[in-house]
């Protein structure tokens, strides 16, 4: 591709605009759970904390890191998934007893990525490179979650006047499950609605729809 040809944002638009709508969503979040979070503690006649203090809080850290593990988890079983299982009709779906473009053995050329030329280890390593990026992605943020919570409880133990816990015991509180699980299920439905959905409905332009007048028995894109 001729870079010159092309602005950087018309190469690069869709990662610009997602990354400005996260980072927009995510200081409307802070400040709009930084207010919640202080009119909670004046409800408890506890003095409130500044917006800087509270960046460092469980129920910040905890709320943030709960829908980041639900999205990496789902793209990680995404990614892993679509290799074996099919969805007939599906423009999200590999095609039914064929073989694609990206089961095929990687070839060292001129234009590969490094890892590819190198071969050996490192290019088995980066042949599973996605599905091992989203994995840890979704381990950290799913710890991050786990230990805002627990964080936050202790925060409500202490002001209810009641004993903190330890990590070990609020893993068996089931508010921290209800959090977990209430976020994966949501996941697991988009994905199923975007595999089934693209059988029958389409958008004109999107890659992830067929093209308009595909019949509806054609799988994959």
């Amino acid at each position: 591709m001729d870079k010159k040809r092309y602005s950087y944002f018309y190469r690069n638009g869709l990662t610009i605009v997602f990354m400005l709508l996260f980072i927009i969503t995510l200081a409307a979040q802070a400040f709009t759970g930084w207010k919640e979070h202080n009119q909670d503690l004046a409800d408890e006649h506890v003095r409130e904390i500044g917006f800087s203090a509270y960046l460092t809080t469980g129920h910040f850290i905890s709320s943030t890191f709960e829908n980041f593990q639900s999205e990496f988890l789902q793209m990680a079983l995404y990614v892993v998934l679509t290799i074996h299982l099919r969805q007939a009709g599906s423009a999200e779906s590999k095609k039914l007893g064929e073989q694609e473009e990206v089961d095929r053995k990687p070839k060292a050329s001129k234009m590969a990525p490094s890892p590819v030329k190198k071969g050996g280890w490192i290019l088995k390593l980066y042949s599973q490179s996605l599905s091992i990026c989203f994995t840890i992605l979704f381990l950290v943020s799913w710890a991050l979650h786990m230990l805002g919570s627990w964080k936050e409880f202790n925060v409500q133990q202490v002001i209810r006047h009641k004993p903190s816990e330890t990590l070990l015991q609020y893993l068996g509180e089931p508010g921290f499950w209800f959090e977990t699980f209430q976020n994966w299920q949501s996941e697991f439905m988009s994905v199923a609605a975007i595999v089934f959905l693209s059988i029958y409905l389409r958008q004109q332009g999107s890659p992830e729809s067929k093209p308009v007048d595909a019949p509806h028995f054609q799988t994959g894109k």
